[in-house]
């Protein structure tokens, strides 16, 4: 089991890396330019302010992250070298302790996070034409209902 914790300001360039390796291995609908626009927000005003789950190796390097909103996924990235060994899933799983009902915004363009979500249970419950920057970048708005069928433990 990987360990998560709770981020620590000391984690922010790491953060920061995981961040935007994901982002360039999973965001193949934005340019570089588009990158560079949500990166100066990620780590300039997202990071410093948010209380995030932090999942670690076992030398306490950061390897994946989780942001929430009261009962809203913020932001879940992992680092693409650690994809597919149950980071995202366990980040998740950390979530639903707080309750059983989640929503997430993904891109309508990122199928890799449309099919993560969905194996977990979440249906798509709304569509935005713009994303959260009014950028033409649609969202998919998902939500968990709580029955616990196809939840992370049980998908």
């Amino acid at each position: 089991m990987i360990p998560i914790r709770s981020s620590r300001p000391d984690d922010a360039p790491a953060l920061f890396a995981v961040w935007l390796a994901a982002v360039r291995s999973t965001h193949d609908f934005l340019s570089e330019e588009d990158i560079g626009f949500y990166a100066d927000l990620v780590r300039d005003q997202y990071l410093p302010a948010a209380a995030l789950l932090v999942a670690v190796d076992g030398d306490d390097r950061p390897v994946g992250f989780l942001g929430m909103t009261g009962r809203k996924i913020d932001t879940l990235f992992v680092d693409p070298a650690w994809h597919g060994r149950g980071i995202g899933r366990a980040l998740v799983a950390r979530a639903l302790e707080g309750g059983p009902e989640l929503t997430v915004d993904v891109n309508e363009q990122n199928s890799a996070a449309r099919a993560f979500y969905q194996r977990l249970g979440f249906r798509q419950v709304g569509r935005s034409a713009l994303d959260d920057s009014g950028r033409p970048f649609p969202l998919l708005h998902l939500a968990l209902d709580g029955s616990g069928q196809g939840g992370p433990t049980g998908a």
